[in-house]
Order: C-alpha cells, then sequence, then structure tokens
C-alpha cells in the first residue's frame, strides 16, 4: 500500500525520513494532489539509469528506422565472435 502523506509532515521529518525504504517510498501530496516522492539514493541512481537507457534505446531505434537494421551475422562479424 502506497505510503501517502501531505507535504505539511515534513516539519516533523525525521519520522518521515524514516518510513522511506528502498522499494517503498513516500509520496506527499499538496493542496490534496500527488506532488513529491521521496526515495532513497540508490533507487533514484536505478531510475536515472532506466532513464539513460530507454534514452539509448529510443536513440537506436529511430536509427535503425532511419538507416536499416543490421543483421545478426553482421553484429557477430564485428564483434569477431
Amino acid at each position: 500500500m502506497p505510503n501517502i502523506k501531505p507535504v505539511s509532515d515534513l516539519r516533523n521529518y525525521n519520522t518521515v525520513l524514516n518510513e522511506v525504504s528502498y522499494g517503498n517510498p513516500v509520496y506527499l501530496t499538496k493542496n490534496g494532489r500527488g506532488d513529491f516522492a521521496i526515495v532513497t539514493m540508490q533507487e533514484l541512481d536505478e531510475l536515472r539509469a532506466i532513464k539513460g537507457l530507454f534514452g539509448a534505446l529510443e536513440k537506436g531505434e529511430a536509427s535503425a528506422r532511419e538507416k536499416g537494421w543490421i543483421s545478426y551475422e553482421a553484429v557477430r562479424e564485428a564483434l569477431g565472435v
């Protein structure tokens, strides 16, 4: 179950931070709407890495659509496998 708190609970930020763990973010609402999330540094780093990977995959797919795909055999040959 998501851990949702009003942003005003940050007055006691130590209590809120103690509830944050990997895979268990704390969501903060402002004026009744979801506005912020507190996650661990490890989780933030992983999310950034995933975002970077998706960006690289998007570039690769765009390049393949523009220039064409290469065959499995061509990849093996280029890698010397």
